[in-house]
């Protein structure tokens, strides 16, 4: 799973008992080696997708960790790009990778915040948000909060995207991969204090598309074909297109 140059087992098991800001400072150097990362096939298909809604003005890439998500957003922003993430270790390493510079070759300056993404500190002034593999150190209570600062940030008509995998069939060897993570990782945090959120089973997609428009936000998916389907015919990935309407209604009583 692991490249010669990633992370050993010892510094692994130093980040599963840190806290989850501190375990990703840990990890950050060495993150871009791991599973972890979004892999390119994901970004690019997301890119894919997106292209013909836009062209979008300023970009949010939310929990941006080493900037993998910036970078694909930059290819669709005209305006500045913004990456937040709470974890200093991982814009250090994102900042590397982009110096923090005006774009060249036509792409757009990057600028980086370190924030809560639930406590995101933006004015409505974005007009594309989008995240990648962020959404498991969530726990599901606070998917409202977190959409809702996704929103804030949004301007009227603006679209927060993001790619949700279909879950492993039943019985298969991802299915019981995952339940053992979030088996373990649930009894690592009823253990040890600080907790480390990182649940993969936990991001389901009728739920969220429901937390989505109780927020406020009118909701969508479509297929990214580009990754394939399962055997069943249904899509390996979806792109859930989570839209800020242009008018919204006024929701205090008189």
């Amino acid at each position: 799973m692991f490249t010669p140059q990633g992370p050993t087992l010892r510094e692994l098991a130093a980040q599963a008992l840190s806290s989850t800001e501190r375990g990703y400072d840990l990890l950050a150097p060495k993150f871009d080696r791991t599973p972890f990362r979004t892999p390119d096939s994901i970004l690019d298909a997301t890119v894919s997708a997106l292209r013909p809604m836009g062209p979008f003005g300023s970009g949010l890439d939310v929990c941006c960790g080493t900037g993998a998500g910036t970078t694909a957003l930059r290819r669709l922003c005209t305006g500045q790009v913004t990456g937040v993430d709470f974890s200093t270790g991982m814009l250090t390493v994102a900042r590397s990778a982009l110096h923090d510079a005006p774009g060249t070759g036509g792409s757009p300056a990057v600028h980086w915040v370190r924030a809560d993404a639930r406590r995101l500190p933006f004015a409505p002034v974005f007009d594309l948000a989008v995240s990648f593999g962020a959404f498991g150190h969530f726990l599901p209570a606070e998917q409202p909060r977190l959409f809702a600062a996704v929103h804030a940030s949004l301007r009227p008509g603006g679209l927060f995207a993001f790619p949700v995998p279909a879950p492993p069939r039943v019985g298969s060897a991802a299915y019981w991969a995952l339940l053992g993570f979030d088996t373990a990782m649930r009894v690592r945090n009823a253990l040890w204090r600080p907790p480390f959120v990182m649940y993969y089973r936990t991001f389901r997609l009728p739920r969220v598309l429901e937390n989505l428009a109780a927020t406020g936000f009118t909701t969508s998916t479509v297929p990214l074909t580009a990754l394939g389907r399962r055997r069943d015919g249904s899509p390996a990935c979806r792109l859930v297109l989570a839209r800020r309407p242009s008018v919204e209604r006024n929701t205090l009583s008189v």
